[in-house]
């Protein structure tokens, strides 16, 4: 039988090694058939020369916004998934939102399924986020979400008063997952510190977009991690600490991964690349820092970036997200919402950033594809690891997204050949439906020239999006792997025989 496509004269980078060149990929019905050399090729398949180019899996961004309630100026999911084959990424997984009122999760998850129906230009699949954590609801819906849907992932909010679950409900939320083979993701900052210093940051009239950062202090993020993780420990639960920002937040996960435990950690560009001084007013615009409001917020040590870089380095980072969570700025409802009868205020402005499309390119610049040896500050497989291998494994998807085996879903990105050099982000360029890029004019190495959707070319630099919108299918998850450490850790100080009194 002929393949449907072949892929030559590429390089192939997989999770653990570069592969020797002159390796082939043969693709048939949507999957890699086979890797070799002198494949046959018939008259009705399809040839791709990569012309000496690395070939990557296809992008699997786990932390993804599209069409949130508490963002209607940002992304849906036809422009977010078209960003986000223009950028190299071919699966997503976004959330269904709980809000506080909700008592049932069906309604939730019925509503978020018909907005992204039929609406998606990549494969994906949903996250849960919940607020409103009943015994009905973990005990009843949370297994069916998982058996039925293949939804095996949620999300907490430790701050934030719409969305904020407490100690109690987190240590109820992790024995749940757990036992259902789970992965609980948190957002981790101390809410109470938070509000502590927003109200003295108001009382001073201290409310322009830079005191966002002040508000949101390293330590906050630090304490809850360290918080989180101690949670996890008790309940002997695999976790994800979600944007890390804070090297001593890290630091806490790095010291729970030596000691086995199943703690993992994920960061986002912005945390990478950017400082609070993009906060702060420019001459043109005094509002302009609303741009770069997130949550943790953009730390202020150029310290700070080099501590997570070694994290990505030394593999203490899980995965690298994009937490595509964007409002335009120039538009009503959106990041002007902060300004209040022209007197900005930190605290309405919306939260989160734009980079689905951004992420991939973003940290293969800093591969020794786009840099010397000694000035790249990660290895091509390590590349792989954070942006495709390793969430697909952590979220129910291996065998079938994430990595160039055979059997596999023939997801790749082809980067142009050599060290582009002159490829710069713009925002004129992207295919979101934001009006800005927090990366403006930031030189990357190189883009993807081709992008590849279980064996069609749904991305070409030369010629735009080929994809169809209707394309990308929804991802039935399977249970999340333990990555780092493992279970049945016993807590520290406590006795071997302790649990069987509580549990």
């Amino acid at each position: 039988m002929d393949f449907d496509l072949v892929i030559t004269n590429g390089i192939i980078v997989t999770a653990s090694e570069v592969l020797p060149s002159g390796l082939q990929i043969g693709v048939r019905d949507g999957k890699i058939s086979c890797i070799g050399t002198n494949l046959p090729c018939g008259g009705s398949t399809q040839v791709i020369d990569a012309e000496g180019a690395y070939i990557t899996p296809g992008g699997v961004d786990s932390h993804v916004h599209l069409a949130q309630k508490n963002a209607p100026t940002g992304d849906g999911w036809e422009t977010g998934t078209r960003s986000a084959i223009a950028g190299g990424t071919t699966t997503i997984i976004a959330f269904a939102s709980q809000e506080k009122e909700d008592l049932s999760l069906w309604p939730v998850l019925d509503e978020y399924i018909k907005v992204s129906k039929d609406q998606s230009y990549c494969d994906y699949g949903y996250h849960f986020i919940l607020t409103n954590p009943t015994a009905e609801i973990l005990h009843n819906e949370v297994p069916l979400l998982a058996k039925d849907h293949g939804i095996t992932s949620v999300k907490l909010y430790m701050t934030y008063d719409a969305m904020k679950v407490n100690d109690r409900e987190v240590l109820d939320i992790l024995f749940t997952c757990k036992a259902l083979g789970m992965t609980t993701m948190i957002h981790a900052e101390n809410h109470d510190m938070i509000a502590k210093l927003i109200e003295g940051l108001e009382r001073n009239k201290n409310t322009e977009p830079y005191f966002h950062a002040v508000a949101r202090p390293r330590i906050a993020e630090d304490e809850a991690s360290y918080r989180a993780i101690s949670l996890a420990e008790l309940a002997d639960a695999p976790m994800l600490l979600v944007h890390m920002s804070s090297d001593v937040a890290v630091q806490h996960v790095r010291d729970a991964q030596g000691r086995l435990l199943p703690i993992h950690a994920e960061t986002c560009p912005h945390y990478l690349f950017l400082l609070s001084d993009k906060l702060k007013a420019e001459p043109h615009d005094h509002f302009h820092g609303a741009k770069h409001v997130c949550s943790p917020p953009l730390r202020h040590s150029p310290d700070d970036l080099e501590g997570l870089w070694r994290s990505i380095a030394n593999g203490t980072f899980t995965t690298f997200s994009s937490d595509h969570a964007p409002s335009k700025y120039d538009v009503p409802g959106g990041k002007r919402l902060g300004l209040v009868d022209g007197i900005p205020r930190f605290t309405r402005i919306p939260n989160g950033l734009p980079g689905i499309e951004t992420r991939m390119p973003l940290l293969f610049g800093q591969t020794p594809a786009c840099q010397t040896p000694e000035q790249a500050r990660l290895s091509l497989p390590r590349f792989v690891q954070l942006t495709a291998t390793n969430p697909a494994k952590l979220y129910g998807l291996d065998g079938r997204k994430g990595s160039i085996l055979p059997g596999y879903d023939a997801d790749l990105v082809i980067w142009h050949p050599g060290d582009t050099g002159s490829c710069v982000i713009k925002q004129a360029n992207l295919h979101h439906d934001m009006d800005y890029t927090p990366f403006e004019g930031m030189p990357v190495g190189n883009w993807p020239r081709y992008t590849i959707l279980r064996g069609q070319v749904v991305w070409d630099q030369a010629k735009g999006i080929l994809g169809k919108l209707q394309y990308g299918q929804y991802l039935k998850r399977g249970k999340g792997e333990v990555l780092t450490g493992r279970t049945g850790n016993l807590p520290r100080g406590m006795l071997e025989d302790e649990r069987k009194y509580w549990r």
